[in-house]
């Protein structure tokens, strides 16, 4: 198929347009400015150029405390782009797959979110993309919403990064650990979309693989026991790792609030669309063997 991803330089864009190509597919990455999904004439001129068959929104405002001061440009790129994006798509007659994000929860359930959970976002990222997911579906309701948590590669800026850049800095870490929720993987994260398009492509609106959905890593953890895993693995790999305390979410303090429960419940995904949650103890080693090398054998 010819697939148009919208976005090009983001952590899961980067994957899509290998593994699609790997696929088989005739793929297109667009950025600003031959794209601005903000901007129906641009939408519309990538959609003539192009003639995609199948639509990829890897596009998004994801600066969560910045959006706090920046809710305009926030709505604009998570909610007026992905409405007009569906809307492109449906004139065409093509299916959609989006990403979108467990903040659109407040995180007070206690237990692992599902898809029929009512949506309560805490904060201006977290409604800008739920704002974004409905507009797309009420535009195009042959489109999948993947909502996913805590996005990871050997691309971009991510937490991962973040802490092999702070590990080779300082002697302490200072974690949060009483935020729950699970990794997910860039390269994971496409691979769903791939192994999705050719069904979207062939089903009808109203067809079980259309709506929204959860896919995360699994298992569930905090962010401390994320960094534990981080260092141990770089660790593995001959780093010098520092000491790492656990602290709580008052102890560091954001902007924008956090979901203190973020985990969400992909048995849906596997059900309908069987798609499994990644263990991300594995795509946490694939992401390290890039970023630092591979692990050191012992004789």
């Amino acid at each position: 198929m010819r697939v148009l991803v919208a976005g090009r330089i983001g952590q899961i864009a980067t994957e899509l347009v290998a593994r699609l190509a790997v696929a088989g597919h005739d793929v297109v990455a667009l950025e600003p400015p031959e794209l601005d999904i903000t901007d129906a004439a641009s939408i519309a001129r990538a959609f003539a150029a192009h003639r995609p068959e199948a639509l990829v929104n890897a596009a998004a405002y994801t600066a969560v405390d910045r959006a706090e001061e920046e809710r305009d440009l926030a709505f604009a790129v998570n909610a007026t782009g992905p409405g007009l994006l569906g809307a492109a798509a449906a004139r065409a007659g093509i299916p959609v797959v989006h990403y979108s994000t467990d903040y659109v929860f407040d995180g007070m359930k206690g237990a692992p979110y599902t898809e029929d959970d009512a949506p309560n976002p805490a904060g201006v990222y977290g409604a800008s993309k739920l704002a974004g997911e409905r507009a797309l579906h009420a535009a195009n309701p042959r489109s999948t919403t993947l909502r996913t948590a805590w996005v990871c590669s050997p691309h971009g800026a991510n937490f991962v990064k973040t802490m092999l850049r702070l590990a080779a800095e300082r002697e302490e870490l200072r974690v949060v650990a009483d935020q729950h929720g699970a990794p997910s993987f860039a390269d994971d994260l496409a691979d769903a979309a791939v192994a999705l398009l050719p069904r979207l492509a062939a089903a009808k609106a109203g067809d079980a693989c259309f709506g929204v959905f959860h896919l995360t890593g699994a298992p569930h953890t905090t962010w401390h026991d994320f960094t534990q895993a981080i260092l141990a693995g770089a660790a593995a790999r001959g780093r010098r790792v520092p000491r790492l305390l656990p602290i709580t979410t008052a102890e560091y303090p954001t902007r924008a609030r956090r979901p203190a429960d973020g985990r969400l419940d992909c048995s849906r995904t596997a059900r309908v669309l069987g798609i499994l949650a990644a263990d991300w103890r594995i795509s946490l080693d694939r992401c390290l063997d890039a970023l630092v090398g591979p692990k050191e054998t012992t004789r």
